[in-house]
């Protein structure tokens, strides 16, 4: 009961010197609510974009690679270029699949255009739809369900059919809460009659829903004559276990169907799903990281100024701690008042800090997702790191404090 007592009138204490002296607490609460800004504000912007990123890749189709003629990643050298090989010709792409037997849903893709005009009626559209031409496998490769409508036919895909699967955006813009199916478009010069449209996965999907897909046949004759095409070819597996055997597999034929000889560099590219996804984590990791460590350079230089102030504090008070001494107070008591005093001014600190930094951070996540974030976890961690910068700063003082000779205490001026 007497160490329950003892803890509250510290706590008392504590606070009645912190009301006592508002400008000096300000000031300190203040230099550890930056440094708990700049930590909070960073990760929260950085968990912002994580979620941002995990949605856009999330609906690119889990388990699948991409053979095509040119690198996929993020490049930062040598002007941001990726390598570019000779293209995959049609018959190249054919063969594959041809040969290609183990299970697994494969199409072969061809981008037409990427500022196709769609126009119904008097309609149109901005010039950023994206044309593709596939088979049926490319809406459940590509992660994309139909809200309604249907897939392609066997026959559609034979004879390049002139039929078009929609985007949910192209729907919106062209018909808003008209019925689409069976009703004509134009595609430049092309009539296309719509059998499907694509339910909506919003902004975060790359390209949003802005897109055409057509039959590949189609797409071959849609396609500029002048401009020098490559196919590209998709392959999902049904279990990421066999995954790496896949690629290797496509990667071995892919080098014969292109005559590639042994020792000699492949002249093409097979990129998983979630490579790039994979490549943005690792450069996410690295700004949590300097994020992190620019939050602990300020919290350094914060937890030193508390030191020193509170070491003022000490000797301000000497006199008083003196008569605590005289009257029965223990350097145990006498430690504990100002590493409480310490703590508290951390804290408070700390909880505007975290206030600050979620707003700021917030409003770089809101940007970028559209969605508010919340990361506990570095919340909670501000906080533990508020207690622990309270407990080492206000240490060194408060030993000196509990030192002190009561009665040279008491005779300073």
């Amino acid at each position: 009961m007497a160490v329950k007592t003892s803890l509250k009138e510290n706590i008392s204490i504590a606070l009645q010197s912190i009301g006592g002296n508002r400008l000096r607490t300000s000031l300190t609460a203040l230099i550890i609510a930056i440094g708990i800004m700049a930590l909070v504000g960073i990760l929260t912007a950085i968990e912002g974009i994580k979620q941002f990123t995990n949605d856009a890749f999330a609906g690119l189709g889990a388990n699948s690679f991409t053979v095509q003629n040119r690198g996929s990643g993020i490049s930062f050298g040598n002007g941001g270029h990726r390598k570019m090989y000779p293209a995959i010709t049609y018959a190249q792409a054919e063969k594959f699949l041809d040969i290609y037997k183990l299970p697994a849903r494969t199409s072969v893709d061809l981008s037409v255009t990427g500022t196709a005009v769609a126009k119904y009626n008097s309609v149109k559209s901005n010039p950023n739809i994206s044309v593709t031409g596939s088979n049926d496998n490319y809406l459940a490769i590509k992660g994309h369900k139909l809200a309604f409508g249907r897939n392609f036919s066997l026959s559609e895909l034979e004879h390049g059919a002139n039929v078009v699967i929609v985007g949910d955006e192209v729907k919106a813009k062209l018909f808003k809460d008209e019925d689409p199916i069976n009703k004509y478009i134009l595609l430049g010069s092309n009539k296309l009659r719509i059998i499907g449209v694509v339910a909506p996965k919003g902004s975060n999907s790359f390209g949003g829903d802005k897109f055409c897909i057509v039959p590949l046949q189609k797409a071959r004759q849609m396609v500029d004559t002048s401009r020098k095409v490559s196919y590209a070819i998709t392959v999902s597996v049904n279990s990421p276990d066999v995954l790496d055997a896949s690629i290797g597999e496509a990667t071995s034929l892919m080098r014969n169907i292109r005559g590639v000889r042994i020792g000699q560099d492949d002249n093409f590219e097979i990129s998983r799903s979630d490579s790039i996804q994979q490549e943005l984590s690792g450069q996410l990791a690295g700004m949590t990281i300097a994020g992190f460590a620019i939050g602990i350079i300020t919290l350094l230089g914060a937890a030193i100024g508390l030191m020193n102030i509170m070491l003022v504090s000490v000797t301000e008070r000497t006199r008083e701690i003196g008569l605590r001494k005289s009257i029965g107070a223990t350097p145990s008591v006498i430690r504990k008042q100002f590493l409480i005093e310490a703590i508290v001014i951390c804290l408070m600190g700390g909880v505007g800090g975290i206030i600050l930094g979620m707003a700021a951070g917030n409003l770089i996540a809101v940007n970028i997702s559209g969605s508010f974030v919340v990361p506990w976890f570095w919340l909670f961690s501000a906080i533990a790191l508020c207690t622990i910068i309270g407990l080492s700063s206000g240490f060194y003082p408060a030993k000196k404090a509990s030192r002190l000779d009561p009665v040279e205490a008491l005779r300073y001026e």
